[in-house]
């Protein structure tokens, strides 16, 4: 069974001024008490500024993202906010393909700055040349970069880490992840995807029984197909699959299957208990933490080789629930 003493301290990208870093455009920060006070506790930060990074200095003039005209399509520039000549899209882009080519591969996910026009993730706001805005569906050019280079990557922004579900589906995805990076390492093979799955199978049945299937499907044929195309076509749809919330319904039929381990290890008093418990959880009166830990405390007594792999019980350190 996994414990925390199991997770090893990961690193992630981040904007430098979420650590406190004076980088902004104003010479100041934007430091996030959860991130230096909690993640930082199980997490190494490798911090970017794409900004400073390129020579615009700090204190700096501001600059903002610009659609310049119709044949643009969706493409925006980021220019400053005062004089639309002054284009620092180009030494952006280059500083992005750069970090990406020669500085992300041991990265096993990332935080962006929110509505920034080089780091925002996505919904950062647009201006038409006349400084009027237009809309609010673009992303920074340096964050467009690096998500175009690492499309399997676990993104967030720090703000929607306040979210409890957002924050629990970024770590569960940062560290299966992360399991994936060490496999690509030794050499993707059948073998090795084969166990990869068998790994997540409850992790993904919580989140969708039928992709969690269609996985285990694809993943029989790792023996007779090009392994590093189904390896691919594996990977993007489990990480599709994780990004979406599970809800309290497939959580509690995850749970019952892996109680079903324990059907004949536990006497009836101790079957009820959990079973009492699972369905509080699945009535939303107490949170997964309590079935779960309940789950583990039953298997630490009664061990199975098969559910002490299971990332679905133990998917990031438990302190980190909170």
């Amino acid at each position: 069974m996994l414990t925390n003493k199991n997770f090893p301290k990961l690193k992630l990208g981040i904007s430098s001024c979420l650590l406190g870093n004076e980088v902004r455009f104003d010479g100041g920060h934007k430091r996030s008490q959860y991130i230096q006070n909690t993640l930082a506790r199980f997490f190494n930060f490798q911090t970017f500024c794409p900004e400073v990074a390129i020579g615009m200095g700090i204190p700096r003039k501001p600059i903002r993202l610009v659609r310049k005209s119709d044949e643009d399509g969706k493409k925006a520039y980021a220019v400053d906010v005062k004089n639309n000549e002054l284009d620092y899209t180009n030494e952006l882009h280059e500083y992005s393909e750069m970090i990406a080519k020669n500085y992300l591969s041991d990265i096993s996910g990332y935080i962006f700055k929110k509505d920034s026009p080089s780091c925002g993730m996505e919904r950062v706001k647009v201006y038409n040349p006349e400084g009027h805005f237009v809309h609010k569906d673009g992303v920074g050019i340096y964050a467009a970069v690096i998500k175009e280079h690492f499309p399997h990557m676990p993104m967030e922004e720090e703000g929607r880490l306040n979210d409890v579900n957002l924050r629990e589906s970024f770590l569960t995805r940062v560290y299966l992840y992360n399991d994936w990076q060490n496999m690509i390492k030794e050499g993707m093979t059948p073998r090795g995807l084969v166990n990869f799955h068998a790994q997540q199978k409850y992790l993904f049945m919580a989140h969708n029984q039928h992709v969690a299937r269609e996985l285990g499907q694809m993943v029989a044929k790792a023996g007779s197909e090009d392994i590093n195309e189904l390896a691919e076509a594996y990977i993007t749809l489990a990480m599709q699959v994780l990004k979406k919330q599970p809800d309290r319904k497939r959580h509690t039929n995850a749970l019952q299957h892996i109680m079903g381990y324990l059907r004949k290890q536990i006497d009836s008093d101790d079957r009820q208990e959990l079973l009492n418990s699972i369905m509080s959880f699945q009535k939303g009166e107490v949170p997964l933490v309590m079935p779960l830990t309940l789950l583990k405390h039953h298997f630490s007594k009664h061990p199975n080789d098969y559910i002490a792999k299971q990332r679905y019980l133990s998917p990031f350190p438990v302190e980190l629930r909170w």
